[in-house]
């Protein structure tokens, strides 16, 4: 994210995902009450956490996209439905597995910058633990997503600068104050990898193989070596008969990751922050410094997969097209995988095969 935001306003960022968090509060009431209680022993206070994380968090939709199919002339496509998490989006698995993690080590607080739906996530997670969250939020931005962040609990702390300049100051803070960091790049990555492997194991669950192919859309990178890492240990435990092919999307020249993979770099490279300029479809995707970047990007040449970009026109209609087509309400960001997909489809028609697009949004 960029601190090339104008000055004179806040910027509105289009979340478009949708929480069902009230309604997960009245069926979990006991299991709450005993996890966020210090009073009781630690165990109880774990199995009763993770009951919820379990029963909540995880086991998304994976539908098959019969009328895009047929308009797009590919055949077995399926949309992995992240929008079934309590709060909306993926965020919900890795923020459950710190929560979770933060717990089993005995802190008492959590620490982690957001621009929106990583806070919500990380908020309702430790409000269930009874644990502290601490949320930085560049001081230009407001999401749509502040007041349930509140409602929740967290504290939050405007922050000059940019996402980055959160991250840093809320990693040195909890580094200062012995807070558990959440946020990329920190101590936890591998445990972020494996939560978001998860996603890897449900596509098996469902399909009982691997896909030809899963498209992601990209930002820090977390998500796109996660679920590589994922098949990679089903491939080797001999459950799959491939390893598919990562295939990355993001905002236009504003991603360090397809940056990296069109220009052929060895590693991802920093872009210029003044160059970066949001807009409320691009936010979830862009970045000058993608933490996890280098994760990703050997994930999808490991993959023999791609990257490739999408504008803010294109990822609005197919968006659209979705919920005409399909009636899912999806946030246009998320359909940046499924373009890059699109993309080489029309250059080069890919064979008859099964292809997995990760989305999330309303449901």
């Amino acid at each position: 994210m960029s601190n090339a935001v104008q000055q004179d306003r806040s910027f509105d960022l289009l979340e478009g995902a949708a929480s069902s968090v009230s309604t997960i509060l009245s069926e979990i009431d006991v299991q709450k009450r005993t996890a966020a209680d210090p009073t009781q022993p630690l165990d109880a206070r774990l199995e009763a956490f993770e009951d919820i994380y379990e029963s909540e968090v995880g086991d998304t939709t994976l539908s098959r996209a019969r009328n895009i199919e047929r308009e797009i002339g590919l055949r077995q496509l399926y949309f992995k439905f992240e929008g079934n998490n309590p709060t909306g989006t993926h965020k919900d698995r890795i923020a459950f597995a710190q929560v979770q993690d933060a717990l089993r080590r005995g802190y008492d607080a959590i620490a982690l910058a957001t621009c929106g739906n990583y806070g919500v996530a990380m908020a309702f997670a430790s409000s269930l633990a009874g644990l502290r969250c601490i949320i930085h939020l560049p001081e230009r931005y407001h999401t749509k997503r502040l007041s349930e962040i509140e409602r929740l609990g967290a504290e939050i702390y405007r922050t000059p600068g940019d996402y980055e300049a959160a991250v840093k100051r809320s990693s040195e803070l909890a580094r200062e104050r012995d807070y558990y960091d959440a946020n990329p790049g920190a101590a936890n990555t591998g445990l972020q990898l494996r939560a978001y492997g998860q996603i890897a194991y449900e596509i098996y669950d469902d399909l009982r193989d691997a896909p030809a192919l899963v498209a992601v859309p990209v930002s820090n990178g977390t998500t796109v070596a996660g679920i590589h890492r994922g098949f990679v240990s089903l491939y080797r435990r001999g459950k799959t008969s491939r390893i598919p092919r990562l295939v990355a999307g993001s905002s236009y020249s504003k991603n360090p990751i397809i940056n990296a993979f069109l220009k052929h770099l060895p590693i991802c490279k920093d872009l210029d922050p003044l160059s970066i300029h949001e807009s409320t479809i691009n936010e979830p995707l862009i970045n000058w410094h993608s933490i996890d970047g280098d994760l990703a990007l050997d994930a999808i040449r490991l993959s023999n997969g791609w990257a490739s970009y999408a504008s803010d026109k294109s990822m609005t209609a197919f968006s659209k097209v979705i919920r005409e087509q399909e009636g899912l309400h999806v946030m246009p960001a998320s359909t940046a995988g499924l373009l890059a997909l699109l993309q080489r489809h029309k250059e080069e028609p890919l064979p008859s095969d099964r292809y997995v697009v990760i989305l999330t949004g309303r449901r």
